[in-house]
């Protein structure tokens, strides 16, 4: 159990990092003596940080300190079962008399598929905006479209695509323009069994311009990615808080920590040296270019004109609009838009 035991000393981007390397999507929280004080879900940090609390700052007061618990060797399989079933859990600690963690239980471990009685994305549109030149990744975007860059044995395109597939979505729409008769070829020969449709852009539009073309196409939030990043992100979890919270708007944020490699002044109220602060650190949320969008945004975008999703979400707080944020690890987001970004793809997909 050390994978998923945890303390109170952990910060929040250290239990970003742990529940993203365990195969469970929940961690114990206890004591030195394997005395457990609570467990920490994805949820339970994302509320964390949209509550204000740095990525630096320690999960106390951020676990849920009232868990699901079951006693070790008074519980049948089926009461487990339907706990997990009628809470939604992904995990139900096993404590003794003393609260002391003896194990866990999860789906597989009781030999169960939990996954049947979630939700299905089937039905979700995804949008991919694929009508860039890729200027940051020439030469190779001298011969290629950006989305068919490879990584190992298969483009970025499909790297992006197979993410959303494995979730059963089947509906595919790609903005093109820089090469699209390459791209459009491309799926032509691939011949896949989800479905693909173009939008074409005769001249560029943006990072959301070609949206304009979807208006009135869908009768549900659909999802809309750039076709450069690689987010390994819980795309249920995502749509599920996008519906829950009621957003207009939902973006994909990233946990970035940048660390400035100098001693910086800091001056007091007349001008003179406070003090230096050597190699401070600065925690971002930073945008992935990944949404859930509610199709009745989709009349705000002008027709024909250069717009970026950047606009979209300031003119969609202009009129009062609900924009949420869903953040994630840093390690889960991969901008292959840039060399040193790609050769680290490489490495990791």
């Amino acid at each position: 159990m050390k994978n998923i035991s945890i303390t109170t000393e952990l910060t929040i981007r250290q239990a970003m990092k742990a529940l993203d390397s365990t195969a469970e999507k929940c961690l114990l929280v206890t004591d030195g003596d394997m005395k457990l004080l609570g467990t920490l879900t994805d949820g339970d940090i994302r509320r964390a940080i949209l509550a204000g609390k740095g990525f630096s700052e320690s999960i106390e007061n951020c676990y849920n300190s009232s868990p699901t618990v079951l006693n070790g060797g008074t519980y049948t399989k089926d009461e487990a079962i339907n706990l997990l079933r009628d809470q939604k859990l992904d995990l139900i600690p096993i404590v003794d008399t003393n609260n002391h963690v003896q194990n866990f239980i999860t789906w597989s471990r009781l030999g169960q598929n939990g996954d049947n009685t979630k939700e299905s994305l089937s039905d979700i549109p995804v949008v991919i905006m694929a009508g860039g030149k890729g200027t940051r990744m020439e030469p190779f975007t001298t011969v290629l479209p950006k989305p068919l860059i490879p990584i190992h044995d298969k483009p970025i395109i499909e790297h992006i695509i197979n993410r959303f597939v494995d979730l059963e979505c089947n509906e595919f729409y790609l903005t093109v323009n820089y090469k699209g008769r390459i791209l459009k070829a491309f799926f032509e020969e691939l011949d896949p069994e989800y479905n693909v449709s173009f939008l074409d852009e005769t001249e560029p539009l943006g990072t959301a311009g070609a949206l304009k073309f979807l208006k009135g196409k869908f009768s549900q939030s659909f999802f809309v990615t750039n076709c450069d990043t690689i987010i390994k992100a819980d795309f249920l979890k995502l749509h599920q808080f996008h519906e829950k919270e009621n957003n207009d708007i939902t973006l994909v944020a990233s946990a970035k920590e940048f660390t400035i490699p100098y001693g910086t002044c800091e001056l007091n109220d007349e001008g003179h040296l406070s003090h230096i602060t050597e190699k401070p650190t600065f925690d971002f949320l930073v945008n992935t270019g990944l949404y859930v969008l509610k199709p009745e945004v989709l009349r705000l975008i002008p027709d024909n004109q250069f717009y970026h999703m950047t606009h979209l979400i300031k003119n969609a707080k202009d009129q009062g609009l609900k924009i949420g944020v869903f953040p994630i690890d840093e390690d889960a987001w991969i901008d292959i838009g840039q060399w040193a970004e790609y050769k680290k793809a490489v490495g990791q997909l």
